[in-house]
């Protein structure tokens, strides 16, 4: 799956998450440039994506994620390796 469709999924999955809040996310964006991304929203997300993209992170793969670019990278081999 391309990069840009899988960024373009996790999009939805923030916005439907973040109850329609529009973020500009980038490659470089962490929680801390999203107001609403706190603990509870990161498992709401990591479970969403999860879900969407059918696969499992491990706790140390969400550990080293330290942006969105980490996370779209991380489903890219994650989805890659199903396929």
């Amino acid at each position: 799956m391309e990069r840009s469709i899988i960024f373009q999924k996790v999009k939805e999955i923030f916005n439907d998450t973040l109850d329609e809040i529009e973020v500009d996310l980038t490659d470089t964006t962490t929680a801390d440039d999203v107001e609403e991304w706190d603990s509870i929203t990161h498992i709401e997300l990591i479970s969403e994506i999860e879900n969407r993209f059918n696969f499992r992170m491990s706790i140390r793969e969400i550990e080293n994620l330290k942006n969105l670019g980490d996370m779209i990278s991380l489903i890219e081999s994650k989805v890659e390796v199903s396929q």
